[in-house]
Formats: structure tokens, C-alpha cells, sequence
């Protein structure tokens, strides 16, 4: 008894602990805070149609996949925090053009404008050649004005004329990374070229030293260094005097290029932070009424074991709460209705416990058998019915083919298993620690539920069969 006790004493402890851990790391500037989709925290939510109908419908699916591959990274290196891009299929629509669409949610970040930019972005970049005689003419022209400073000549488009295709461009380019000036500490752009590239950049560096090898984004003219000698190795590097986060978006768009499929926006839509938080506040509210109105039914109709049930409850929420930290598990209106379906579906075990005890009780078994009993018989249900809500919300959140499926499938999942721990472990524990042990009549109305008629007489015979 004293044993049961201790070990029911340090499930309680612990559960406080867990407690206060989730409450203490609460807010955006904790080290675990919870992690909320877009449609709780705000944020732009994009819909592209993807043009398909240059593929074969062999390469469809795996031309997909790798267009969401693609556009995941762009947004990742645009510094959203937890984006989500998927693709969907609407086999009822009878255009293949339109029934491939690719869905991007980025919390947020509700200029929808900058957003459709990092994602569909293209850049164009290319090496130009300008002859030096005709550059300084043109710079004498232009009343001695240098290029290594910022003047009208660079927009300028005779001065633009003056820069000479040689074929190198993003395409012959294996790699961009960020870097730094050992010097100023200031960041570039570092370029590494394909085997061709690196055959064609060390011809023109080598046949063309003095000249001015421009580099063009978007013909736009970043730099234009002298070529000073061959550089054989295929490296160069992009020091147009960059910001650190103009610099990764130059990183990021040499890196990627051109998307594998072409994408159009239709539609687009912003989620304000506002709104965002007033869709909290009313999951919060939901939850603490739900957990108020079932723990009110549990201890009037059910008594002592009805107590101990809210206990596990209550156990329940903060370990639910934990794991959305620990896991970490994206949390979205649909999770959060899962999550107050799951408090719900966490009594369901307790119940059918406390009604076995209540049979075994009117059979005339005592109190301490009548709760093993009731505990031994309502496993099999209890297991059966988990293992059926496990099964179902496997298959959800494998095939949900959006965000708000597989958000409730994978909150559900978690539901399910964490009340199956806390209705048979710590119920049972905490119940033994403190159900009496002599079997009277008080003992077995605290028990027992109910206050029928019928329910009284049927404990009353049970205690004149002993």
C-alpha cells in the first residue's frame, strides 16, 4: 500500500514538472516554444498550377516530387521557419495542366509579393567581355568617370553595348556558396564552373588579359573585374559590394535557377497575425471548457475513481503538451481539434474500466478485486478500439493529401497512444494508492456510480452476498 502510494506520489511530481517545464518555455522567445502553422501564426498561403503538359505521363510523378524538392529549398534558404510546400492532384478536373498544383505555406511572412519572387525566381546570369581600349574611351568620353565607382555610366546602355557574350553563364556554373572578404569581413559570392565551364572561363581569362569581364544578373552589370591572368582552376567569385542577405538570395538563385516544371500563381492569400491569434485563443478556450466539462462528469458520476481519471487527465494534457515541444509537432487548427477530440477519447478507457469494476462490485466480488477485475476485463476493448483510431490515423496522415489531414491524423496518433499510457499506467496506480481497502458501504458507493435506485439495491445485495 505504502509502495503504491510512493510510486503514485512520484507520477504526480513528475507530471507537476512536466508542467511547469511546458509553462516556463512558453512564448516566441523560449527555447521550445510551440511551433504554429500558418493559418495560427500568420503567413501567406500560395497556389501554383504547374504546366505538365510538356512531360510524359511516366515522368509526371517524379517531375513533381523534385519541383517540390526545389521550391522547399528555395523557401528554406529564404529564412522562412517551418514552411510547407506539397504537391496536390485533383483527378476530377479534366485538364492535366490544371489538375497538378504545387501549394506553398510560408508563417510568417505576408508580403505575398516577396514571396511568389523567392520561389519563382529565374535569375539570368552571365559573363560579358569588354575590349579595355573601348571601355576607356568611353570612360574618357564620359568626363574620366571610373567604373570602380558607382556612376550612371553602368546603367548607361551604350556602356552595357560596350560587354560581349563569351557563353559563360548560370548554366556552366556547378556551384555557388557564400564567403567572406578576409580583409573587410564583407560577404561574397564564391562560383565554381562545370567541366566546361572551367575550360571555357580559363580560355578567357587567358586570351583576354586587361580586358573587363563583366558579370550580369537579370543584365544587370554586379562587377566587372580586370582580368589580370589565367585562372585555370574554374573558381571566381562575386564582390559587387553585397549585403549578407543579398548575397544568400544570390546564392540561393544561381544555386537553383530555372524550376523543373514551369509554375503559374493563382491564387494567393494572407493570414494576418491577428486573426492567427484569435484562432489560438478560441483552441485554448475550447480545450480548458472541455477538460472543465469532462472532469465535472467524471467526479460526479463516477466519485473517486472519476477524481483520479481527471488527475490522468490533466497528466495527459501536459505530456500531449510536452511532445508538441519535444516532437515537434506543427500545430494547426485542425491539430488543435484533434486535441481536444483526443481529450475527449482519453476518458473513453477510463469509462469502461469504471464500469467493469461497477459489475464486478454488483456480482459481490470486494472492492480490491472488483478494480482489478475491472481493469483486467476492459484491456481487450480498451486495446481493440485504440488499435482500430492507431490504424486509421496511420492511414491519414500517409495518404492526407493536405496540411489540415495530416496535422490532425499526426496530433490524433499522438492522442491515442499517450491516453492509452495514462488511462491503464497512471490511472490504475493512483487509483490503488488511494481506493479504501475495507469493504463497506461507503467504500463502495466512492466506487461505484451512479444514484439510481436499481444501482443501490444492486450494491446493497452484492454486500448481503459476501
Amino acid at each position: 500500500m505504502l509502495k503504491q502510494r510512493a510510486k503514485a506520489f512520484y507520477v504526480v511530481v513528475i507530471a507537476v514538472l512536466i508542467g511547469y517545464f511546458v509553462y516556463s518555455t512558453n512564448g516566441p522567445e523560449s527555447s521550445r516554444p510551440f511551433r504554429l502553422g500558418l493559418d495560427l501564426s500568420g503567413g501567406s498561403h500560395l497556389v501554383y498550377k504547374a504546366d505538365v503538359s510538356k512531360l510524359k505521363p511516366a515522368d509526371i510523378a517524379d517531375s513533381m516530387t523534385a519541383l517540390r524538392d526545389d521550391v522547399e529549398r528555395r523557401v528554406n534558404l529564404f529564412g522562412v521557419s517551418e514552411p510547407l510546400v506539397q504537391t496536390e492532384q485533383n483527378a476530377t478536373l479534366s485538364s492535366e495542366e490544371s489538375a497538378y498544383k504545387l501549394i506553398v505555406e510560408l508563417p510568417g511572412v505576408t508580403d505575398t509579393k516577396e514571396a511568389a519572387a523567392a520561389i519563382g525566381a529565374t535569375p539570368n546570369l552571365e559573363f560579358r567581355l569588354a575590349d579595355a581600349k573601348e571601355l576607356e574611351a568611353f570612360r574618357t568620353a564620359a568626363a574620366g568617370v571610373t567604373l570602380a565607382t558607382t556612376t550612371p555610366t553602368e546603367k548607361d546602355p551604350a556602356f552595357i553595348a560596350l560587354f560581349k557574350s563569351v557563353g559563360l553563364n548560370g548554366a556552366t556554373i556547378a556551384r555557388a556558396s557564400l564567403g567572406f572578404n578576409q580583409t573587410t569581413n564583407e560577404p561574397l559570392v564564391q562560383l565554381s564552373f562545370t567541366d566546361e565551364g572551367r575550360t571555357l572561363f580559363a580560355k578567357v581569362t587567358k586570351e583576354h588579359k586587361g580586358d573587363y569581364l563583366g558579370i550580369f544578373l537579370d543584365n544587370s552589370l554586379i562587377e566587372a573585374p580586370v582580368i589580370r591572368e589565367e585562372i585555370p582552376n574554374g573558381q571566381a567569385q562575386i564582390s559587387g559590394g553585397f549585403t549578407l542577405p543579398s548575397a544568400r538570395t544570390l546564392v540561393r538563385n544561381i544555386n537553383f535557377g530555372a524550376l523543373p516544371i514551369p509554375i503559374t500563381l493563382i491564387s494567393e492569400k494572407t493570414i494576418g497575425p491577428t486573426l492567427g491569434q484569435e484562432a489560438v485563443n478560441g483552441g485554448i478556450l475550447a480545450g480548458i471548457v472541455s477538460f472543465i466539462l469532462i472532469g465535472i462528469f467524471l467526479i460526479v458520476w463516477y466519485r473517486l475513481p472519476g477524481f483520479i481519471a481527471t488527475i490522468a487527465l490533466a497528466i495527459y494534457t501536459v505530456l500531449m503538451l510536452a511532445l508538441f515541444k519535444f516532437i515537434p509537432v506543427t500545430l494547426t487548427a485542425a491539430g488543435i481539434a484533434g486535441f481536444i477530440i483526443t481529450i475527449g477519447m482519453a476518458v473513453d478507457a477510463n469509462i469502461l474500466i469504471f464500469e467493469r469494476m461497477k459489475e464486478e462490485l454488483r456480482r459481490g466480488r470486494g472492492v480490491a478485486d472488483a478494480m482489478h477485475e475491472g481493469f483486467h476485463r476492459a484491456w481487450p476493448s480498451i486495446r481493440d478500439s485504440n488499435i482500430s483510431s492507431i490504424i486509421t490515423a496511420i492511414i491519414l496522415y500517409k495518404f492526407g493529401s493536405t496540411s489540415v489531414i495530416t496535422g490532425f491524423a499526426l496530433v490524433f496518433l499522438i492522442g491515442v497512444l499517450v491516453s492509452m499510457f495514462t488511462a491503464i499506467t497512471a490511472s490504475r496506480l493512483m487509483l490503488y494508492a488511494v481506493a479504501p481497502r475495507e469493504d463497506t458501504k461507503l467504500a463502495r458507493f466512492l466506487i461505484s456510480n451512479g444514484f439510481s435506485k436499481k444501482n443501490k439495491n444492486a450494491t446493497n445485495q452484492g454486500v448481503s452476498n459476501q
